[in-house]
């Protein structure tokens, strides 16, 4: 039995869940999202209790196990989504790297010869707090948001893509809260060979 599919969903104030067969609907404050469970799980939705079950009719069949917790999270996600939203913070960091919001694209110099261009999904948002790094020390910082935690997490992967950060100087994009371990570049023995 999985301990995180086995606990109940609590459906926030101001939103609605429906289920139309392995169908789920979910609408709050923030927008809607909808996704079709696996035929194997059984979810329960109560809504004069105000929460959701998840329930595994099989729990020793090795895949309904894995699903069970999966689909758990991702309806939970999916509520947690339309009622507060997601949101990644990341940074950039390099001497003359910059990120820009063109005309529904993120576009992002660093470092290549050319600007590369991605286009922002429309159910996310791109707020860009700092443009433009200043030296090596402050980063550009630009912060994505969105009800749909799948979508964000890859758009936000793709993004970090395109110049991960290296671990010489710590050049390239990371997530705010990604630590990058460092090392200590080649050291220059004087004297003659």
């Amino acid at each position: 039995m999985s301990r995180i599919g086995k606990k109940p969903i609590m459906i926030p104030a101001g939103v609605k869940i429906e289920k139309k067969g392995q169908t789920i609907k979910v609408e709050g404050p923030l927008g809607k999202l909808q996704m079709d469970c696996h035929p194997r799980i059984n979810v329960k939705v109560e809504n004069s209790e105000g929460k959701i079950l998840v329930e595994n009719d099989r729990p020793k069949d090795r895949q309904n196990k894995q699903l069970h917790g999966t689909m758990r999270a991702l309806i939970a996600n999916m509520v947690t989504g339309v009622s507060k939203g997601f949101e990644r913070k990341m940074e950039i960091y390099g001497t003359g790297y910059n990120v820009k919001d063109q005309g529904g694209k993120l576009v992002l110099q660093v470092g290549y010869s050319h600007p590369v261009e991605l286009p922002i999904p429309k159910e996310l948002k791109v707020t860009i707090d700092v443009a433009a790094t200043r030296g090596n020390d402050v980063p550009a910082k630009f912060t994505i948001s969105g009800i749909d935690k799948r979508l964000l997490g890859q758009f936000t992967a793709d993004i970090r893509k395109v110049r991960p950060p290296e671990p010489y100087k710590g050049k390239g994009i990371r997530y705010a809260d990604e630590p990058v371990r460092r090392k200590v570049g080649k050291a220059f023995a004087s004297g003659s060979a």
